[in-house]
């Protein structure tokens, strides 16, 4: 499966820049039938990084989905090639 199909884009707020410096996490919107197994091996495969964990919200905007990077691997730089800031 293309990770692109799963992972739409990063979703950034006031509270998601917050989490990125303390928690070494992003939040990105992912397809509303994707589980947490897919959407970490999308994220890593898209980033070559590695996933501590994933967390999952459904709201009104789509499916969110938190994802918690290992230390090694730092949410700042990530955001940076994404575009986050």
């Amino acid at each position: 499966m293309d990770p692109y199909d799963i992972i739409f884009h990063p979703y950034v707020t006031e509270k998601t820049m917050n989490q990125m410096e303390r928690n070494n996490a992003l939040e990105f919107i992912v397809k509303r039938g994707a589980d947490k197994q897919q959407i970490k091996k999308s994220v890593e495969k898209m980033f070559d990084v590695k996933v501590k964990s994933v967390n999952t919200r459904i709201t009104k905007e789509g499916k969110h989905a938190t994802v918690v990077f290992m230390p090694e691997f730092k949410a700042e730089d990530i955001g940076m090639r994404i575009g986050v800031f």
